[in-house]
């Protein structure tokens, strides 16, 4: 493998996240080993049946066997003003398996979903993420996802795209997120 890159996709358009399993599964499917971090996310979540897979690539990575994602979120959402301390911590827990990561350079490829939104939120620093761009391995390919990706990422990046939201299906017909679709 060459040189890795970094990669961001930002922005208030949806596709952040499945931009980065896409770029994932490309990578898996040359037999690159991939870890995805899951900032804020919990792998159950309850729903109108009970208790079911939170988001789809949970279950779907499961059947690829060098593509491993671990949450680390709880089931309800964070609160932007006043984040619970336990979401803090896990915030926490998951920069520190990032930065183990980078550390044991087991994997090839690095994806950090939500880390933008993780930091906009103060779960965790700017100084952290930036580190974590700075002490990646020559050779491991590093994506971050998330809104509100701040210009210090951006210009330590390699690649960014930004997600714009032109038109979307919530806005102007009020359908809610859909199974299979946006979880």
């Amino acid at each position: 493998m060459t040189s890795g890159l970094v990669q961001i996709y930002t922005g208030n358009g949806k596709g952040k996240t499945t931009c980065a399993l896409g770029a994932g599964l490309r990578a898996a499917g040359h037999g690159l080993e991939v870890l995805m971090i899951s900032f804020m996310k919990s792998k159950l979540a309850v729903r109108n049946r009970g208790e079911d897979i939170n988001y789809g690539e949970f279950r779907s990575t499961d059947l690829i066997p060098n593509f491993t994602i671990i949450p680390v979120g709880r089931e309800t959402f964070v609160d932007k003003e006043n984040p619970d301390p336990i979401d803090i911590k896990m915030a926490q827990d998951g920069l520190h398996l990032a930065q183990d990561a980078e550390k044991e350079k087991k994997y090839d490829v690095l994806i950090l979903d939500e880390i933008n939104v993780a930091v906009e939120w103060n779960l965790i620093s700017l100084d952290d993420q930036l580190e974590l761009i700075k002490s990646k391995p020559l050779k491991m390919e590093l994506i971050m996802t998330g809104r509100y990706a701040r210009q210090e990422i951006l210009d330590a990046a390699d690649l960014v795209t930004e997600m714009n939201n032109v038109k979307h299906y919530y806005d102007s017909q009020k359908i809610p997120a859909r199974r299979g679709f946006e979880f």
